[in-house]
């Protein structure tokens, strides 16, 4: 497995890259500050789509001098981990997120540690951060959600947990909502049907615009630094709601999404330099995905509308979050507001220890990349809050 890209210009001080082989069936590739030092708290770092555990780069310095241990591992299905079925054609199981659960849990056990101090789990690693603090809280006893907000496990049909969170079961666009997007003038698509789709790999894969300029559009138009960024939350679930958002999000039905960036790209004109994300970094990125393509990343957006897996999480039904619990979004990011009603439902029902819901000024989407100093602020504000309950 090459090793070019996380050379010492790619990565800050401090930060190592490794290897932890065995972990629930994976070889597991992380990022790593702060553990030369033996008996430090381990802080757990989840990233999302499309990111890697590169994304946390940034903040981890931040919380290594803070006294943590800080581990960000490439998640499974992307980067340099291993030992996961790089096909679409393949069973969605293992990407479902009680296994992703397994991924966390046997990684601080192979690192030597019986919890974690702080676990943050960004965009698709939001739901994995959530069902560990769910499900072993013992080995977590506290978390971060980011960008996307917690609403609960699905319950059971007629149940009295499903009667008291219906926007609960409505986190996920259903199929009324993909029917009503498609009637649209023009007929709308929303983000995650497509990325779900056979297609989507390639897509992404092989865009007009070539790979490293299709993720350095994507990255912009999620950011802070777009102009066409101003998110706010929607009334309802209705699709003329959803169509408010930005084509990232409710895309032009036929259209891929290298095409709609591009062409929000061309919409506003772009910074001359992005000071968050350079060239030698967006090259990291640009190089992992040549090597490894899409679809391991995109089997989370399978794994949402798998009735089956769906099914599975309802062992937890009725079930809260009830570990000291934070959310942080972007003032310029639309993903809390991208199922209506979430945030209200994590802050009234879901999260029965959460100390806050905090938005970060001018950030978007990659709040870790783009506000990192306010970010680890932040959490080392919220682990002294929390102070009597972590190691």
């Amino acid at each position: 497995m090459s090793t070019s890209p996380y050379h010492e210009q790619t990565l800050p001080a401090g930060v190592r890259s490794r290897m932890l082989c065995g972990i629930n069936g994976l070889d597991v590739h992380i990022l790593e500050a702060g553990g030369e030092r033996p008996g430090r708290p381990l802080a757990l770092l989840l990233h999302g789509f499309p990111d890697l555990a590169y994304g946390w780069r940034h903040l981890m310095p931040i919380l290594a001098k803070a006294g943590y241990h800080v581990v960000a591992p490439d998640q499974r299905g992307y980067g340099r981990t291993t030992g996961w079925l790089n096909q679409y054609e393949t069973s969605l199981a293992p990407f479902g997120l009680l296994n992703m659960v397994r991924d966390a849990l046997g990684l601080v056990l192979a690192l030597g540690h019986r919890r974690t101090a702080l676990l943050v789990g960004h965009d698709f690693g939001s739901p994995v951060a959530a069902y560990c603090a769910l499900a072993r809280p013992d080995v977590f006893p506290s978390v971060v959600l980011m960008s996307a907000p917690f609403t609960g496990p699905p319950a059971f049909a007629g149940s009295s947990a499903q009667d008291e969170a219906p926007a609960a079961r409505q986190a996920n666009p259903a199929r009324e909502l993909a029917a009503a997007l498609a009637a649209l003038e023009p007929p709308r698509m929303h983000y995650q049907q497509y990325l779900g789709s056979r297609r989507a790999n390639d897509d992404l894969w092989h865009p007009p615009q070539g790979l490293r300029e299709f993720l350095r559009q994507f990255f912009h138009v999620k950011s802070g630094d777009w102009p066409g960024n101003e998110p706010h939350p929607l009334k309802s679930m209705a699709a003329t709601e959803f169509a408010r958002m930005p084509a990232y999000y409710v895309m032009e039905q036929g259209k891929t999404m290298p095409e709609t960036v591009a062409a929000l790209q061309r919409s506003h004109a772009a910074p001359t330099a992005c000071g968050w994300l350079t060239e030698t970094e967006l090259g990291v990125y640009a190089r992992e995905y040549e090597r490894t393509g899409f679809q391991g990343a995109l089997q989370g957006y399978r794994v949402v509308s798998d009735a089956e897996l769906n099914s599975e999480l309802r062992l937890f039904s009725g079930r809260t979050i009830d570990v000291p619990s934070l959310f942080i979004g972007g003032t310029r990011d639309w993903g809390p507001y991208a199922a209506p009603g979430a945030l209200d439902v994590m802050r009234t029902k879901a999260a029965t220890k959460l100390l806050g819901i905090e938005l970060i000024q001018d950030a978007g989407h990659w709040i870790q990349q783009e506000k990192p100093s306010q970010l680890g602020t932040r959490l080392i504000e919220f682990l002294d809050e929390v102070g009597s309950v972590v190691p």
